[in-house]
């Protein structure tokens, strides 16, 4: 399978979380459900993210024990694949079914 053929499939899957209602959206939005103990099981985070984000994000992955992987796309092509109209800087995966399956369309060496 090509990369691209392979992006549109992660995408996909991505839009399949979403509209089972297992996603989370934003940074701010991210943290707060770790903090409350919500189970954030993968964290997606765009490509050109700012510093602060990334780190902030880093930060609580590290500290909550979620996962955190850098996707292959930008904010505005994540915030397009779950269905938003905003750039998102990350998603984080709430479902264990769903968030294997994310895992599964990333790229070998970014697991």
């Amino acid at each position: 399978m090509n990369e691209t053929n392979e992006l549109r499939s992660l995408l996909f899957a991505l839009g399949l979380c979403a509209k089972a209602g297992a996603l989370i959206y934003g940074v701010p939005m991210i943290c707060e459900a770790m903090k409350k103990g919500k189970p954030v099981l993968l964290v997606l985070a765009a490509r050109d993210n700012a510093q602060n984000s990334a780190k902030r994000l880093s930060d609580r992955c590290a500290f909550y024990g979620a996962r955190l992987v850098t996707a292959p796309v930008d904010g505005e092509a994540l915030a397009h694949a779950v269905g938003k109209s905003a750039r998102l800087a990350a998603v984080a995966v709430t479902d264990e079914n769903l968030a294997r399956l994310i895992t599964a369309k990333l790229d070998p060496d970014q697991t």
